[in-house]
């Protein structure tokens, strides 16, 4: 992600995962959802979306992916895991509303401090004044978020508020034969079936089982079988 003068006031190290993009997001119901992050570059596109759902299910690769999107158009953006920077004072978010788009994901984590609400509010309010974009992720909708700042929850609902969705076991096999081949890997659907059968229900978890497999295939020089897959899962 390019560098920003923004960011270059944090003393943090905030980046985006290079490979957390569209290209290897399988959206399966979740389809409408890139579409109006794409759209939001566009005359008729919501400049503010809210994307909410349980963990695993994507949303954290939406944002990161939105920023990549962003950049590869020429505006320059910023990704903010608010999980991470609540240690933090909510200055870190001072001069944010400078980049065309800001990405806030794990706003739930937030939620109840009186100092970081208050943050959120006035950066809000200063994104809207140079209509510029905003994304925010949380675990619930905006009205669960336990928000205690009226106005900064009644925020949260501007704009489109969308459920992620969680995959089906179909279109998880797809969504693991995606990822495996933007990997470079040759993988079969029987194999795909299997580590779905075996492995974590949730795409994050089943994403890092094909982390260590790739890895592992590499370094023994094998292609990934349900033998190989066996032996190194210890399945």
């Amino acid at each position: 992600m390019q560098t920003t003068e923004p960011q270059q006031q944090l003393t943090l190290s905030v980046s985006v995962r290079d490979d957390a993009r569209f290209a290897n997001y399988y959206a399966g119901p979740n389809e409408q959802i890139v579409q109006q992050l794409q759209q939001q570059w566009t005359t008729h596109g919501e400049p503010y979306i809210y994307l909410w759902g349980a963990a695993g299910v994507g949303c954290s690769h939406l944002l990161q992916a939105a920023c990549h999107y962003a950049e590869g158009l020429g505006h320059q953006s910023v990704y903010l895991p608010l999980d991470e920077l609540i240690e933090y004072s909510p200055a870190v978010l001072e001069s944010m509303e400078q980049l065309p788009l800001v990405a806030l994901d794990n706003v739930q984590a937030v939620a109840g401090s009186a100092e970081w609400e208050e943050g959120l509010f006035h950066l809000f309010n200063r994104i809207r004044d140079r209509q510029g974009h905003l994304i925010i992720a949380g675990s619930q909708a905006p009205g669960h978020l336990g928000v205690q700042l009226p106005d900064l929850s009644s925020r949260l609902s501007w704009g489109m508020v969308y459920q992620v969705e969680p995959l089906e076991d179909d279109d998880k096999i797809l969504a693991l034969l995606l990822r495996a081949r933007r990997r470079g890997l040759n993988m079969s659907d029987e194999v795909a079936r299997y580590i779905l059968t075996r492995g974590p229900r949730d795409m994050q978890g089943l994403f890092d089982v094909l982390d260590v497999l790739d890895q592992a295939s590499l370094s023994a020089q094998r292609k990934l079988t349900i033998p190989f897959i066996k032996t190194e899962m210890g399945w």
